[in-house]
């Protein structure tokens, strides 16, 4: 493996993932706005990166993962919960 931009995005696209992942757990209480958006900006970071490195199932995953963390933010924005 190479340290190219796309791993180095795809890195810090995972990144933001598991910190959302780790807040999710942490959190007295969640705050919607921020745990969707870590996930879809670090969802499409790893599709940027998989344009580069393709990997059918990953790529399907984050496409998934993107979609998800859209209808999050679309419900969150919608019930007015954007602290």
């Amino acid at each position: 493996m190479t340290l190219d931009w796309a791993n180095i995005v795809g890195l810090l696209g995972s990144g933001l993932m598991v910190v959302a992942y780790a807040y999710s757990n942490i959190a007295r209480e969640m705050n919607f706005l921020w745990f969707n958006l870590l996930n879809l900006v670090g969802s499409l970071l790893l599709i940027a990166s998989l344009t580069i490195h393709f990997n059918l199932a990953s790529m399907a995953l984050e496409i998934v993962w993107a979609a998800i963390a859209v209808i999050g933010l679309a419900n969150t924005i919608r019930k007015g919960k954007a602290r």
